[in-house]
């Protein structure tokens, strides 16, 4: 659960993130929270990402799947694409986020789908859409990052969590 094996990049961005030796999909993974919730990146670029999470383990007292875990979801998939548009020279920061929970989900895998609002030079904002396996929307979110300059540890510490 959780691992990045078969994410879809960009060559070109694999290429510029090999060349300065960055494990890509280590780098671009769902992180810490995101493997014990079982997301998984399936599809990466700045124009568009896709990552899907199991409702199973995932939900409230009431069988629902957690709005929190629809957070964890959305913030995840709007922040690889935040990443890939401020490319290897920026870091993304999420700062705003914003989510509406139109129907609940008591089984199966949802489907988040995150394409962009704004992509600036300082700030990225993403909408993704969370969709149950019946295409049915569970969640509509916004996430809004700043992209600041790559500091030296940041890719140190980035390489150390792969």
């Amino acid at each position: 659960m959780g691992e990045q094996q078969h994410v879809k990049f960009p060559q070109e961005v694999i290429d510029e993130y090999a060349a300065l030796g960055v494990d890509l999909p280590a780098l671009f993974s769902a992180g810490h929270l995101g493997t014990r919730m079982g997301v998984q990146i399936l599809e990466a670029s700045a124009e568009k990402v896709v990552g899907t999470m199991p409702v199973e383990g995932n939900t409230q007292p009431y069988g629902l799947l957690h709005g929190g875990a629809s957070a964890v979801l959305a913030e995840t998939l709007g922040s690889v694409g935040s990443m890939l548009h401020g490319g290897s020279s920026k870091i993304a920061v999420g700062v705003d986020l914003n989510c509406t929970h139109h129907r609940g989900a008591r089984s199966g895998l949802v489907t988040g789908v995150a394409t962009p609002l704004h992509r600036g030079r300082s700030t990225a904002t993403y909408e993704i859409v969370i969709s149950d396996e019946e295409g049915r929307r569970v969640c509509s979110a916004r996430l809004t990052c700043l992209l600041r300059d790559v500091n030296p540890g940041d890719t140190a510490r980035a390489g150390a969590t792969g």
